[in-house]
């Protein structure tokens, strides 16, 4: 089955130019509905008021007060997010980071600095092709 690519996505990331280049990278694949909170705490709020469910969560690791980990870890916990496929981006590939997400639950794990082509890479590895 191909993916939709009307699906909302959500981008989170408290840096704006970060915010800017995924959604620009998600437009170039082809996603038009992108939307973005600035921290996990956002991001969670904005997951559980969304009138249709988000098809993909790509966020960052390193952000104040809530960490892209701890939203994770919220995300799985909720009975209405949890099946909710998520992509974690971080500047750092530390080992302990990597297993540490894995068990929280992430679907996949993209390091900065990264491309159209492995953003594409990854998004395909965890919701099929598109």
């Amino acid at each position: 089955m191909a993916v939709d690519l009307t699906m909302p996505v959500l981008v989170v990331d408290d840096y704006k130019t970060m915010v800017r280049i995924i959604r620009n990278l998600l437009k170039q694949l082809g996603f038009e509905n992108v939307e973005d909170a600035a921290d996990g705490q956002e991001a969670l709020q904005k997951m559980r008021d969304a009138k249709q469910k988000f098809g993909l969560v790509i966020s960052d690791w390193n952000m104040e007060p809530m960490t892209g980990y701890e939203l994770l870890q919220k995300v799985r916990a909720d009975e209405s997010t949890k099946a909710t496929p998520f992509i974690m981006v971080t500047a750092e590939s530390k080992t302990e980071n990597v297993i540490a997400a894995k068990k929280a639950g992430v679907n996949n794990y993209i390091v900065k600095p990264f491309n159209a082509g492995t953003l594409k890479a990854k998004m395909t590895a965890v919701i099929g092709d598109f």
